[in-house]
């Protein structure tokens, strides 16, 4: 393990992550004693505050974010906090940034939560300033680029400064418990292992599933779509994670080392294996909600849905399909990953009148962490016609598994491992290359052959020609 980082220093230390996300986790952390008792955090932002000023603003962040039971180390962590304005735009406010942070021999964990037009300056200014020392490690929040060549632009300028080995790309899927524990349920069990290939697995499914429309996020979401918002980077992991090769530890190298074989397997989609939609007027929750263009403001082909049906062309997954879903206003909020198994070769009941369901897997990631597996089990009784079969569920759900243990925040894990120095959770350039090539290919299917994105109802699963996708495989989605 490496040395933890004396300082972190968190960009964007004003915003809406910031506030939600980053002072809660670590406010967390610092109340459970998992951060050293000397780190120094250091906000900036573009806002005219003193240590003082910003640490009433983080008071009122956390009071508003984080659970009342979670604050009881919030006076003392508050007393961590410091903030110096910054413009990252303007080069001649680095030396006072420098100056705030102090000596970096020991350790500096940078956090860059800004909009990706900021990037190039601010790394520009972190390394004349001498804050982009060896010592440092740098976390980076998406958006990471538009496309492949977006993204090779700022990872260029951030590699102008920091090692591959210095720099922490988050999707803060990764830092999800349940996520993780896909690793665990893989790589921790025999059970499922010598099932985990095509011989005894149909397809597998993984659906991200929204309520919101819009909310605050206009101006990103119009420029960018389900497919660069979501598919891209959360989507593609959970298909990596449930796809890779056992790696021959767990630790960075060889994690990232098998996903990115994975992502370099993707077969290239052609136009009949997408579907993409934008929602119209409906209903969600027993509300009425308007359509994308009335949230918007104004026409738009941005797709808000997204069905793929996607192949790897390797070993182990050769000829099991992957239908990945994601729209924003669907029915529920929902993340899950559903392993469908194949069926019984011969089923010794036939004559006996039942009928046998193949063994489902469902892992569910977000709003409740939960792993369900679907068995075949004899209904208890007589009956004169014959034996029952029903599918019965062995549900391992997280909250009732480990009640006691403090439900955390994704970014405390990663926050954690910034300090850390743990790049396992973390997205590596090549992972990232390889996703956007694919990404792209996508798009410019689409544009070759106009495909445009079809009306569906808010509060339904997407357009009727999702269903399509799946059903002509004799597949139906798991809702």
């Amino acid at each position: 393990m490496n040395r933890g980082s004396d300082s972190l220093l968190l960009f964007g230390a004003t915003g809406d992550l910031a506030q939600r996300m980053l002072l809660p986790s670590l406010c967390a952390l610092h109340a459970d004693k998992l951060v050293a008792e000397d780190l120094r955090i250091i906000g900036t932002a573009r806002q005219d505050m003193d240590d003082a000023s910003y640490r009433n603003f983080a008071r009122e962040a956390l009071e508003k974010f984080l659970p009342a039971e979670r604050r009881g180390g919030m006076g003392t962590f508050l007393n961590r906090l410091h903030y110096q304005p910054l413009d990252a735009t303007d080069q001649s406010g680095y030396a006072a940034l420098a100056k705030k942070v102090g000596p970096v021999d020991e350790g500096l964990a940078i956090f860059l939560s800004t909009a990706p037009a900021l990037f190039e300056p601010t790394i520009a200014g972190l390394a004349a300033s001498g804050l982009a020392s060896d010592k440092a490690r740098i976390g980076l929040e998406k958006p990471l680029g538009t496309d492949l060549q977006t993204s090779r632009l700022i990872n260029d300028a951030v590699a102008s400064a920091f090692s591959e080995e210095q720099i922490f790309r988050i999707d803060h899927y990764l830092g999800k418990e349940t996520v993780q524990n896909l690793l665990a349920l893989r790589f921790a069990n025999i059970l499922f292992e010598p099932l985990w290939n095509a011989a005894h697995i149909d397809h597998v499914q993984i659906t991200v599933a929204e309520t919101v429309g819009l909310e605050s996020r206009v101006g990103y979401y119009d420029g960018s779509g389900a497919l660069r918002d979501m598919v891209q980077n959360h989507m593609l992991q959970l298909l990596a994670l449930v796809a890779m090769e056992p790696p021959s530890s767990f630790d960075a190298t060889a994690v990232r080392d098998e996903k990115v074989k994975v992502l370099r397997s993707l077969r290239l989609v052609g136009p009949d294996e997408t579907v993409t939609g934008q929602y119209r007027a409906g209903a969600i929750g027993g509300g009425a909600v308007p359509g994308y263009d009335e949230e918007l403001g104004k026409d738009s082909d941005t797709e808000t849905f997204v069905a793929i049906k996607a192949h790897l062309d390797n070993w182990r997954w050769k000829g099991v399909p992957f239908y990945l879903r994601t729209g924003k206003r669907l029915p529920t909020r929902r993340t899950e990953i559903v392993v469908q198994f194949r069926s019984v070769p011969h089923s010794i009941f036939a004559g006996k009148g039942a009928r046998s369901e193949p063994n489902r897997l469902v892992i569910g990631i977000q709003p409740e962490e939960n792993i369900t597996l679907s068995l075949m089990a004899k209904v208890p009784g007589l009956d004169r016609e014959g034996l029952r079969l029903r599918e019965v569920p062995l549900d391992i759900r997280m909250q009732d598994a480990f009640a006691g243990t403090t439900k955390r925040i994704a970014y405390e894990r990663l926050l954690l491992d910034l300090i850390e120095g743990d790049q396992t959770l973390f997205v590596r350039r090549d992972e990232v290359e390889a996703q956007w090539d694919w990404i792209d290919a996508i798009r410019a299917s689409w544009g070759e052959h106009g495909v445009t994105p079809k009306a569906y109802t808010a509060g339904t699963w997407g357009p009727s020609a999702a269903i399509a996708l799946t059903e002509r495989d004799g597949v139906h989605w798991h809702d």
